[in-house]
């Protein structure tokens, strides 16, 4: 099997040599990734923060063949727990379904840099 590197048009690592995601087969694994306004390139509040680091992750999904219905697992970083319930709206938009939702870890990282308050990964399964 051949590795394939997914990138988003806007969407990078800070200049560093790493892409977005990386798929292997049926299997899909992103980077991190946070909540930055792709066009802006601000950060802004938690709310909106996480708003658009749900939108982004669906943008790499597609770009790998999928969409959030493919996540199995993610894992999300917050510099201060008290955006947890933040969070918790976005998660129940993305994945209302509660029959259907991914595995999700939350991890407090105060290492986050500059402005960004939360990140996330995920691996999803790719059908077909």
């Amino acid at each position: 099997m051949t590795r394939k590197s997914i990138n988003v048009e806007g969407f990078s690592h800070g200049g560093l040599p790493i892409p977005a995601a990386s798929r292997v087969g049926p299997l899909l694994m992103t980077g991190g990734i946070h909540g930055l306004d792709l066009e802006a390139g601000e950060h802004g509040e938690a709310a909106e923060q996480i708003g658009r680091m749900f939108a982004n992750l669906e943008k790499i999904l597609k770009a790998g063949g999928c969409g959030l219905e493919a996540v199995v697992r993610m894992t999300v970083y917050v510099k201060t727990p008290e955006i947890r319930q933040a969070i918790n709206d976005e998660w129940l938009k993305a994945f209302p379904d509660e029959a259907s939702r991914p595995a999700r870890h939350t991890q407090n990282n105060d290492h986050l840099p500059g402005p960004m308050l939360v990140q996330c990964d995920a691996t999803a399964y790719v059908e077909g």
